[in-house]
């Protein structure tokens, strides 16, 4: 689908899905949400632009290689379970500090930085999978 306005269309609209998509991340273990619904918002959203632009202005929009964004992803979730382990409570508990950053008390936890690792791993790999798609009808 190569039509003018899907392609001056595309861009706009995958920005704002991958807003959209860390919106869903960061308000996910809080309500509705989190890291695998937000990560396939954002998959989407880099379909899309794939769709009407091509494989390649998607590999320089996301730099990495999808894979290693899998593999970030993955290690990122492993290593927030683990955290709890050093503090003696069982693997994937829930650890909570509120830091103040400018003036401003900031909850962090364990679960966000596992949530933000599923993102990571679902956009990895299904981006992985639609630009392999992409390509292959490319040629």
């Amino acid at each position: 689908m190569q039509t003018l306005i899907f392609r001056t269309v595309a861009p706009f609209l995958s920005a704002l899905m991958v807003v959209f998509s860390i919106f869903v991340l960061l308000r996910g273990h809080n309500e509705p949400g989190g890291g695998f619904i937000g990560g396939l918002i954002a998959a989407s959203a880099l379909a899309i632009y794939g769709i009407a632009c091509g494989v390649t202005p998607v590999r320089r929009a996301i730099y990495f290689h999808p894979m290693n964004i899998a593999s970030f992803g993955v290690m990122l979730g492993g290593a927030a379970g683990m955290i709890s382990i050093f503090f003696g409570v069982p693997f994937m508990t829930g650890l909570w500090v509120y830091p103040n950053i400018l003036g401003v008390e900031v909850a962090l936890s364990t679960v966000l930085f596992f949530d933000i690792g599923v993102y990571f791993a679902v956009v990895g790999t299904i981006t992985s999978v639609a630009l392999a798609l992409e390509e292959r009808d490319e040629i």
